[in-house]
């Protein structure tokens, strides 16, 4: 029986090893990624597969070698003496099996825990850089291939678990139920085939990735394991679990032994027999109808579907549009049960937006309201050639050289132009094109790129702004509905037009010097009008005022002629009268503020002293004293 085993053993290694080759070809060749990465798992169970033959032959070596002592032992007392007398010498086969579970098991553990991580590692990174939909080569070809390699490994993997199950060879199970592991990992393959014919193409990519994580989780059990093992106690005469046995594939190879294990657990965990009680006994005979009566309420629970406000959902009925219900508005609906009748979802009244050329960096500080030129605030920067109306005469042509190398009068921008858009016609949306969002961030692209060329970079930044979004927005709109994308352009923006970061601060100081001739050249405009108006109204002022003096001399010296012929007439009058008359008036008019001292009588001598000093107010003489009161 134990040559029985070994040759057991060395048959699956190889059916393992030639499995593991057979379906990396036939999955390369079609382009399964979920095969080539089951691959890798068959792969690695060989190789445990191996480990586990050769620890059989030692095993084998050193019963052998106990026949063989026990037929001397019995041969006679002196060689029984003998062989005890040096005992490590007299068991080289025991001794070398023991050496090779302290040293080479734990080690190969170790190498098999890296290989399992490096391989996820890879895998994960690898297909990442595939599509999430690749294109498979002659699919149903690669399923029969498959199938038919899946049920050998299953047929010879269920033979050698029976074997070892009855036989009680602990030896056997790695290999067997590696072999069944890479059965039920073909036909999970098979069934990502099937469901790439059926429509979903994405489901292989997602089966591939979930492998390549079932590898990290096995090499993180290896990890657990190997720590486990530091800790675990040593009784003699019990065999311990092999480490590179993991159990969780034994127990994904043999899902029948879930009962039994989680009873065992229970069982530990309580101290008492859970697994003899009526609900365990219940639930063990009724799992099968309480599953299927689960998947019931689970596909009848995908027979409605709820649209969500602003919503719509398009109906397709095995990858058909339902007829006269292509369309789901939001509210309540019915359908058959998945995979028969899907959904799927689109925010119509939504309005979405995407950016042409530079997407913003999502670590600029959005709270900031300042946008600089000489800053980057996009991920890439991205440029387009815009046109100008400045042209390069200031540039000399060296005698001899071609006119034609001149810099054309073109700029270079960096543009980021946010587009809003609404989805109106979902039917055209979602059935015209392949990805109609693609499409329409690429003739946003196209017209962005035809318009720039074509306008003037100054005015498209300043005042031409508005004028610029509105055209690009109908020109935008009209190649989507010459297409048929059923959408409605909403808004175009420049706001994230501006040159180059690295030229952003000479373009300032360009523009900054422009400005400042200009803004000199208004001020000595100014200057000049200022200056010309005063000059003129001063002339205009001195004119008048020298026609006033003209006039107001020959109107004064008219009236002093007047005058002195009226008063002629009023002397020869009364020329008396005339004469005290002028002398009081003269007196009265030029006598009016000043001091003046009447002498009554004119017969008596008097000295007068008069003090010529102005008189102090009486107001800050006289001032009332406050009264004190009364105590």
């Amino acid at each position: 029986m134990q040559r029985n085993i070994q040759k057991h053993g060395a048959i699956n290694f190889a059916l393992l090893f030639l499995l593991a080759v057979a379906t990396f070809a036939v999955a390369r060749s079609s382009n399964v990624l979920a095969g080539q990465v089951a691959a890798v798992f068959v792969m690695l169970g060989a190789i445990t597969a191996i480990v586990s033959w050769f620890q059989m032959r030692l095993e084998d070596r050193e019963r052998l070698e106990r026949l063989e002592y026990d037929e001397l032992a019995r041969g006679g007392a002196s060689s029984g003496a003998l062989f005890e007398a040096q005992d490590a010498e007299a068991f080289p086969a025991r001794r070398s099996r023991e050496q090779f579970e302290k040293f080479f098991v734990p080690g190969f553990t170790v190498l098999l825990m890296l290989a399992q991580a490096a391989a996820a590692w890879w895998c994960w990174n690898w297909l990442g850089k595939l599509p999430a939909a690749p294109r498979l080569s002659q699919p149903l070809v690669a399923m029969g291939i498959l199938g038919m390699l899946g049920l050998v490994a299953f047929l010879i993997g269920k033979f050698s678990s029976g074997l070892a199950r009855m036989e009680k060879l602990r030896l056997l199970n790695p290999s067997s139920s590696q072999m069944l592991m890479g059965a039920y990992l073909l036909w999970l393959v098979i069934a990502g085939i099937g469901a790439y014919e059926a429509g979903f193409a994405s489901v292989d990519f997602i089966l591939a990735r979930s492998l390549a994580g079932l590898l990290a989780l096995l090499a993180l059990e290896n990890l657990l394991t190997l720590l486990l093992e530091l800790y675990r106690p040593r009784v003699k005469g019990r065999v311990g679990h092999l480490l590179y046995d993991s159990r969780l594939v034994g127990l994904m190879s043999h899902p029948e032994d879930v009962f039994t294990t989680a009873a065992h657990a229970l069982d530990y965990q309580f101290g008492f027999k859970v697994s003899e009680t009526w609900f365990y006994q219940f639930l063990r005979r009724a799992f099968a109808w309480l599953l299927l009566a689960q998947f019931t309420v689970l596909v009848l629970s995908t027979c409605y579907v709820f649209i969500e406000t602003g919503e719509e959902a398009l109906l397709e009925r095995w990858g058909r549009p339902v007829a006269g219900r292509e369309v789901l508005a939001a509210g309540f609906h019915f359908k058959l049960p998945w995979p028969v009748d899907r959904t799927y979802r689109y925010r119509t009244e939504q309005i979405q937006s995407f950016s042409v050329g530079m997407e913003a960096d999502e670590d600029h500080d959005e709270g900031s309201s300042t946008v600089l030129w000489t800053v980057s605030h996009a991920k890439d920067e991205f440029y387009l050639l815009v046109a100008s109306r400045e042209t390069n005469a200031n540039v000399t042509i060296a005698p001899g050289e071609d006119a034609a190398k001149k810099a054309p009068p073109v700029n270079l921008l960096a543009i980021g132009i946010p587009v809003q858009y609404q989805i109106r016609d979902l039917k055209s949306w979602a059935y015209n094109h392949a990805d109609a969002d693609a499409l329409l961030r690429k003739l946003s692209m196209r017209e962005v790129v035809h318009y720039l060329v074509g306008v003037d970079v100054n005015e498209t930044m300043s005042t031409g702004r508005f004028a610029a979004t509105e055209e690009l927005r109908k020109r935008i709109q009209a190649k989507a509905d010459a297409l048929a994308l059923g959408v409605k352009i909403l808004f175009v923006g420049l706001q994230d037009v501006h040159p180059p970061v690295q030229v952003g601060a000479a373009y300032e100081k360009a523009i900054g010097a422009k400005q400042q001739r200009e803004s000199e050249i208004l001020r000595a405009e100014a200057y000049s009008v200022r200056t010309k108006s005063l000059a003129a109204a001063d002339a205009y002022k001195r004119g008048l005022g020298a026609e006033a003096g003209r006039n107001r001399r020959v109107v004064g010296a008219l009236a002093t002629e007047s005058l002195f012929t009226n008063q002629l007439a009023a002397f020869q009058a009364s020329p008396e009268v005339y004469s005290q008359r002028a002398y009081l008036q003269t007196l009265a008019r030029h006598g009016a503020g000043v001091r003046k001292f009447i002498l009554a009588t004119t017969n008596n001598t008097e000295v007068l002293q008069l003090n010529m000093e102005d008189k102090i107010r009486d107001d800050i003489l006289n001032v009332p004293l406050p009264t004190v009161p009364r105590k």
